[in-house]
């Protein structure tokens, strides 16, 4: 998919923005590229909840990085989605410990989310007069998803456009980005302004740990979504005093 749309493109984006690491990025992605940025979020009554509280902090950094980005960034719309946590059984909608499925999959995977969460975008953008929807799903560290990989949301986007007339586009800028990448896309966006923001204030543990600031942010540390922003953002700081 393009990861290169002009700023001047007409309508502009909805953002699939949680409050984490992936949708802040996202967000910043998007602000450098269209005049026009909204947000959605989703409560399907997820066991980290805390990412929805952190959403607004978050967004309020953003616009306080940049005069171009408050100006561009408009309102931020929440959609109560908790039927979706009342019919799955997973460790995100519950507190059952983390383990992999017989199927392959962590039980971490929450089935149908994004392809919920992209029609339910899509529904809101055709009401807001939005023509992209960008989001974090990643195809290089992730736990094996299968809504996150490329084939999956470029048959969302044909669905999409058939069944509603338009053509509306599906921007994933992370797809084929590892952690360390994306903490680097964070640094070329918004320099270490907007790497600080992602890490002090930003939230993506699974269990919904806040608790102590970690040098990669905020999280239990254990959980595979901590282990994965640990990970990363090391290998990002080893290449930033590689670079020094």
């Amino acid at each position: 998919m393009s990861t290169t749309t002009p700023a001047s493109a007409p309508g502009g984006a909805l953002v699939l923005f949680s409050g984490g690491q992936d949708s802040a990025t996202c967000a910043a992605w998007a602000l450098e590229r269209y005049q026009r940025v909204e947000t959605i979020g989703f409560d399907y009554g997820q066991r980290h909840a805390v990412e929805l509280q952190v959403r607004p902090a978050v967004l309020d950094g953003l616009r306080a990085l940049s005069p171009l980005w408050n100006e561009r960034l408009g309102a931020d719309h929440m959609i109560d989605l908790k039927v979706l946590g009342q019919i799955s059984e997973t460790a995100l909608t519950s507190d059952a410990e983390i383990e992999m499925q017989a199927n392959g999959l962590p039980n971490t995977f929450v089935p149908g989310r994004n392809l919920l969460f992209l029609t339910l975008a899509a529904a809101l953008a055709y009401r807001r007069g939005l023509d992209v929807l960008v989001g974090g799903m990643c195809e290089t560290d992730y736990s094996g998803y299968p809504d996150c990989r490329d084939d999956t949301v470029r048959a969302m986007q044909t669905a999409l456009n058939l069944g509603m007339g338009t053509s509306l586009s599906i921007e994933t800028p992370l797809m084929w980005l590892d952690k360390a990448q994306t903490w680097k896309l964070a640094e070329t966006l918004g320099g270490h302004a907007l790497v600080e923001l992602i890490r002090t204030e930003t939230h993506t543990c699974y269990l919904g740990e806040r608790g102590a600031l970690h040098d990669w942010g905020h999280g239990c540390g254990r959980c595979p979504a901590c282990v994965l922003r640990a990970r990363g953002y090391e290998a990002y700081a080893r290449g930033q005093s590689m670079a020094v």
